[in-house]
């Protein structure tokens, strides 16, 4: 008898088509016209001789067992590509395409230094980047879509290696005139009532209530901001109080404010950057390689704990 295999090109399809749900979108991520897609999952149902999706005008349904195969695929594809990377690997190290995921309390104040140092260090690296919350940047990460992530831990990404680069020291940033008094902020100086917060899905939120120790904080919060520029803008405007990273201070983000930050007085007052890979990734001894050739860099950028005042220009 016969057996019928799926193409990786087929399993790219369905994959695709799950993620976004909509046949031209899932075209246009696979670089393919509609209706070739459209084949193509018709080829693999027929290969297999089951109904994978529902279509409709409207919607696009996937049977139950349409998404046990998509679940599988994802896993075949990952296999697939580390299969690949594992021969490439044994070539040049860091040398063609890596997928970086890099969360938003990050990206905007290590990579406009960083990223000029490492093509540097690193000419024939094709650095791809992609900015998600922790949540997102660990399921891309597991399904493949990533090969490594800049992340702040602690944080539950499942199965993963990990490099810490830096230790980022957090501060407490208050408005003109409302910073108490001393080189450092207590916890029990913080008022519940005028904290500002980032939104869930954002790491260094809970970092912050973690150093704190304080559940108070987190249920009586002001307001929740969408980025820590917001925050800043909030606090520059008297609205509250906001726990910034010494990298985001660093890389000028109180620049024009009139905000004074202070250290946090805390023994786990800072949250530990790392690149983090799967355990299962066959390219492990190049994004240690890689670790240490940001970690050189990062430290060049960001004091590691600082215990200095930001006082506004």
């Amino acid at each position: 008898m016969t057996v019928h295999l799926p193409t990786i090109k087929q399993l790219q399809y369905l994959v695709a088509l799950r993620q976004h749900g909509h046949f031209g979108k899932a075209a246009e991520a696979c670089f393919v016209t509609q209706s070739t897609m459209s084949a193509g999952l018709r080829d693999l149902e027929n290969s297999l001789g089951i109904v994978l999706v529902e279509r409709t005008r409207r919607i696009v349904r996937f049977t139950a067992l349409g998404e046990k195969v998509a679940d599988k695929a994802v896993r075949v594809l990952r296999e697939a590509e580390e299969l690949a990377e594992l021969a490439r690997a044994e070539g040049k190290p860091l040398h063609g395409e890596l997928r970086m995921g890099v969360i938003p309390t990050i990206a905007p104040f290590l990579l406009p230094a960083m990223l000029p140092r490492l093509r540097k260090e690193w000419p024939s690296l094709k650095l791809y980047l992609r900015e998600e919350t922790s949540q997102a940047a660990c399921e891309a990460l597991h399904r493949g879509q990533l090969d490594c992530v800049l992340l702040a831990l602690p944080y539950p990404c499942g199965e993963v290696e990990s490099e810490v680069l830096i230790d980022d020291r957090l501060f407490v940033a208050f408005p003109d005139g409302e910073a108490p008094q001393g080189s450092t902020v207590e916890v029990d100086a913080l008022d519940e009532t005028r904290m500002l917060l980032l939104e869930d899905g954002h790491c260094l939120k809970d970092h912050a209530l973690s150093a704190c120790n304080r559940p108070d904080l987190r249920a009586h919060a002001a307001m929740m901001g969408t980025s820590l520029h917001t925050l800043v803008q909030m606090v520059d405007n008297g609205l509250g109080v906001t726990f910034v990273p010494s990298m985001a201070i660093e890389a000028g983000i109180l620049d024009g404010t009139r905000v004074l930050a202070k250290p946090l007085r805390s023994d786990n007052g800072f949250r530990r950057v790392a690149l983090i890979w799967r355990r299962s990734s066959p390219r492990e001894n190049e994004f240690r390689l890689l670790s240490a050739t940001l970690r050189r860099i990062i430290g060049g950028l960001v004091p590691e704990a600082p215990e200095k005042v930001f006082e506004p220009a």
